[in-house]
């Protein structure tokens, strides 16, 4: 038998040559192809930029997540002994040899190593002329740091060199150094010698130098080296003095070694984060543990020949957190494009059924004219492929161009997959179709079985998915992402679609017997024919109703998330910051009643209070161990206001209410923890305070937790401030202020702005040259703090990681919407002749043109309603089945309990949004074609 009979010969070409199939096929139908060339070109657009995406997007968080932790927590820093020969030429030859070992998967920063020589010991400076703030001298440690000129200007004097061992060492001290403490070139610095020390002939300061750039990392972590520091013990007399460092010379390292008893070897590499790949995060991070205590730290121990080396680094535990972050984020940025994919399946399934309905009669007439099944199959291939393989190539490369990644290979493998399944859907449907009527009528009696035994298995096969997910949780740290944890919604959302796919029928059926006992003909035949359906073997469609219920389950599934992420991040802020606004004092410098009065006034502010916090509290038991709390006093009504809207330790004012006789125990609130330590007899206790004295509390109630400690754990006694602070005035002086409501944080800084400074603060200002308070407006005075909840939850929320997965999400989402609207098109165009030619003869019955379009929409709306509904109940559900095992910290950012409860409210908006865009397009179309085809109808028949 002949593969196909003799193809049509054409006019056009000389000698009745043939015409190829291809080319009469595109002329036949070139609109038609042009749309399935741009409808691959879209879907392989997508499917090659959507792993692009999420590549450039772990990266890019990456690198922020390492360069947000700064240059000291993302370096190599190599610690030795100095021995008596070092020079600075052996500093540089272990510089490259550290440096050598690096290249692999992290790099070093272009800035290169900063290395040098760090003394054990800082010495007091004797000299008269220097600054003493209150009467302490200053201290001056001493340092070399190699390449010193590439990354300062000498601004006086010279770099220091070489002098006789009966000679002062020479040094070189910043500008500013030289400025606060009263130094100039020249002078020779006496200090008081080391216990077990030889004497020092002194320190001659031979050169000042000012930083290039003081933000160069060259200067990070060198404490007092650019500017002094003035330091101000925590005490009661608070007496100041200067802190700084000064710089030698590489050739006087054994003369450094003496100077300050010792001194350490130091050499910090710091890593390029931009080196860094997320999806090669864990081998960085075993060569990484190589270079630390590894291999490769014994070949650098041998090739330096100093046994003594040891590398330390923030990184792998920066690693560890980065990738429990990207787990974290990864099912929810993988959620979106997979209900995509999903939905994409069902709209070139539909697609293809539409073209199989179209040319199903002239595929049957070809084989009934000889042609073979393999034959018709190999030229519907290559018919495909002229448009297939274009578009695919065309969206592939673009994806490529648009989103360039590091890594090809998940990109280019969906692209395939997606371009496979473009093309081969088609030839797939025409094989059914032409299958010998016999097996396919034997087929036909056994497709109900195999369709019965199919949903069996799919519903066994989600069922397993999701007993498996929540036996074991989440995939751990490092697996990647969790295909179970993706593939289980979209499961869910199959099974309910499967559901629906059986009640439809029977139950728009009746609905369509309930109305048809009305009056009026149009809903009870829109309903009947939602009912039946349409096509070649008509009957109702699952595949248009499963893309929308796949959009809507995705969709409501992936908003829960991230509702639960945005209440549990506000949660979080309000427990860290003890209420919507915090302000505390520095220790030892009080709030002042005009702050606190003036605060309680702002628009917004609820209940506010001012709080004494004291951590060094304790309950003093006789003849026992003493029993250190804290001890937190507040105004008992506020207080317990601001409990109980941050959720924390809430309470009875009137406990704290009765006032104690003079010199009697003061009613008090106590931890739970307090309580059990106290062996559960909680009475009248004695409470000792540092530097205040000590009162009596009395046992009132018990709280499990209070907004002023956030480590509730600890005990902890909560005291009413009338009767503590008669008691014991000082605790009077309030360092604390909490309120809750909808204050402003800018107005709460305005009124610290104003407050008068603190003298001590105003002279150390003076000293150091550092305002206390900044020229804005916002700005408030050095030491003070305010916290406000809204700005926590907005750090909590700045995780690029985060916000890529949620862009991610939300583009899958939109996506999968818009070929959800694309199915019920393609559903619409597939029952349009059968439609126009019934509303052709109802138009002759006298139904009028309103009526019609009424009737397409009663017929269409049908599956579009219940596919909404039943997405949202399939979402809701996956949330009450996989909800126990997931876990939100990674992506709050802080521990929270594991647990995902249903949202209704949070699943809602996705589902009403992506049903209004599915009958808006389904009204878009009966407004625009409908009437059209209805003329078209209406006029068959006519002379030309």
């Amino acid at each position: 038998m002949q593969d196909l009979a003799p193809p049509v010969r054409s006019a056009g070409h000389p000698g009745g040559r043939p015409a190829r199939w291809v080319r009469t096929r595109l002329r036949a139908a070139p609109f038609t192809a042009l749309l399935n060339a741009v409808l691959v070109f879209t879907v392989v657009l997508l499917s090659a930029g959507l792993p692009r995406a999420v590549d450039r997007g772990e990266d890019a968080a990456l690198r922020d997540f390492l360069h947000d932790r700064g240059v000291g927590a993302t370096s190599l820093v190599t610690d030795g002994t100095l021995r008596r020969g070092d020079t600075s030429a052996e500093l540089d030859a272990v510089a490259r040899t550290l440096t050598a070992h690096t290249g692999g998967e992290f790099r070093i920063s272009a800035s290169g190593p900063v290395y040098g020589v760090r003394g054990s010991r800082a010495r007091t400076l004797t000299g008269p002329q220097l600054s003493r703030p209150d009467g302490l001298p200053p201290t001056l440690g001493l340092r070399h740091l190699a390449r010193l000129p590439e990354h300062a200007a000498l601004v006086d004097g010279r770099w220091p060199a070489a002098a006789p061992a009966d000679r002062p060492l020479q040094i070189v001290v910043s500008q500013t150094t030289a400025e606060k403490l009263g130094i100039r070139v020249g002078d020779v610095l006496t200090d008081e010698p080391l216990p077990r020390a030889a004497p020092s002939p002194g320190t001659e300061v031979v050169g000042t130098f000012r930083p290039h750039d003081e933000a160069d990392p060259y200067w990070t972590d060198i404490l007092c080296l650019v500017r002094p520091c003035l330091r101000i013990p925590d005490t009661f007399e608070r007496r100041r003095w200067w802190e700084a460092t000064g710089l030698t010379g590489g050739e006087d390292l054994p003369r450094l070694l003496d100077w300050a008893d010792g001194a350490q070897l130091s050499w910090r590499l710091p890593v390029d984060p931009g080196s860094l790949r997320a999806d090669r995060l864990t081998a960085a991070g075993r060569e990484l543990a190589s270079y630390l205590t590894g291999p490769t730290a014994a070949r650098i121990a041998a090739e330096t020949g100093r046994p003594e080396l040891r590398t330390f680094s923030s990184l792998p535990e920066l690693f560890a957190l980065a990738t429990a972050r990207r787990d974290a984020a990864a099912p929810l940025a993988a959620l979106g494009p997979a209900g995509l994919a999903g939905v994409v399946v069902v709209v070139l399934g539909l697609a293809a059924a539409l073209a199989a309905d179209r040319r199903g009669p002239e595929l049957l007439l070809l084989q009934a004219r000889g042609g073979s099944r393999r034959g018709v199959l190999r030229r519907l291939l290559g018919e495909g492929a002229t448009t297939v393989l274009p578009g695919a190539a065309a969206g592939a490369l673009l994806a490529l161009l648009l989103l360039p990644a590091p890594r090809w290979g998940a990109a280019l493998l969906a692209a395939a997959a997606a371009t496979g399944f473009a093309l081969f859907a088609f030839p797939a449907r025409a094989l059914v179709l032409l299958a010998p009527r016999s097996r396919a009528r034997g087929s036909a009696r056994r497709g109900g079985a195999r369709r019965v035994v199919g949903e069996l298995a799919l519903l066994a096969v989600t069922a397993a998915a999701v007993v498996e997910v929540r036996r074991r949780g989440a995939a751990p740290p490092g697996a990647g992402i969790d295909p179970l944890l993706v593939a289980a919604p979209l499961l869910i959302a199959l099974g309910t679609g499967l559901l629906l796919a059986r009640l439809r029928p029977p139950l728009v059926g009746a609905l369509a017997r309930a109305v048809g006992r009305r009056r009026g003909a149009v809903g009870f035949l829109g309903l009947a024919g939602a009912a039946r359906g349409t096509g070649a073997r008509p009957r109702p469609s699952v595949l248009p109703m499963l893309a929308l219920l796949l959009a809507v389950t995705t969709a409501g599934f992936g908003a829960t998330v991230l509702d639960a992420v945005g209440t549990g991040r506000t949660r979080e802020a309000r427990t860290a910051t003890g209420g919507d606004v915090m302000v505390s004092a520095p220790k030892g410098f009080g709030l002042a009643a005009s702050f606190v009065e003036a605060a309680g006034r702002l628009p917004g502010v609820r209940a506010a209070t001012a709080v004494t916090l004291l951590t060094d509290a304790a309950v003093l038991r006789p003849g026992r161990r003493h029993l250190t709390i804290s001890l937190v006093v507040a105004d008992p009504a506020a207080y317990a206001e601001i409990s109980r809207s941050v959720g924390r330790g809430a309470f009875d004012p009137a406990l704290l209410a009765a006032d104690p006789a003079p010199g009697g125990p003061v009613p008090a609130l106590y931890s739970r923890g307090l309580v059990e330590q106290l062996g559960g007899h909680a009475g009248s206790e004695r409470i000792y305070l540092t530097s205040t004295g000590e009162l009596r509390a009395r046992y009132a109630g018990t709280v499990d937790a209070t907004p002023a400690l956030r480590d509730s754990t600890q005990p902890f006694i909560v005291l009413p401030a009338g009767p503590a602070t008669a008691e014991v005035p000082g605790l009077a002086d309030h360092g604390h202020w909490f309120a809750v409501g909808d204050p402003d944080g800018t107005a709460v800084r305005a009124l610290l702005h104003d407050l008068p400074v603190h003298p001590l603060l105003a002279d150390t200002a003076r000293l150091t040259g550092i305002p206390v308070v900044g020229p804005g407006p916002a700005d408030i005075p050095d030491g003070y703090l305010v916290n406000t909840s809204d700005a926590l939850v907005r750090s909590l929320a700045d995780d690029p990681l985060q916000q890529a997965a949620v862009r991610i999400f939300r583009a899958g989402t939109v996506g999968a919407g818009v070929f959800a609207l694309l199915a019920a098109l393609l559903t619409l165009l597939r029952a349009a002749p059968d439609r126009a030619a019934a509303l052709a003869r109802l138009r002759t019955m006298g139904l009028r043109p309103r009526q019609g379009l009424a009737l397409i929409l009663v017929e269409a709306l049908p599956q579009t309603l219940l596919a909404a509904a039943g997405g949202a109940l399939a979402s809701l559900a996956a949330v009450a089945l996989l909800g126990p095992a997931l876990d939100l910290s990674a992506l709050l950012g802080t521990p929270v309990p594991r647990g995902l409860p249903p949202r209704p409210a949070a699943v809602l908006p996705p589902a009403l949004g992506l049903t209004a865009l599915v009958a808006a397009g389904v009204l878009a179309e009966a407004l625009l074609t409908g009437r059209r085809r209805i003329a078209t109808a209406l006029r068959i028949g006519d002379a030309p």
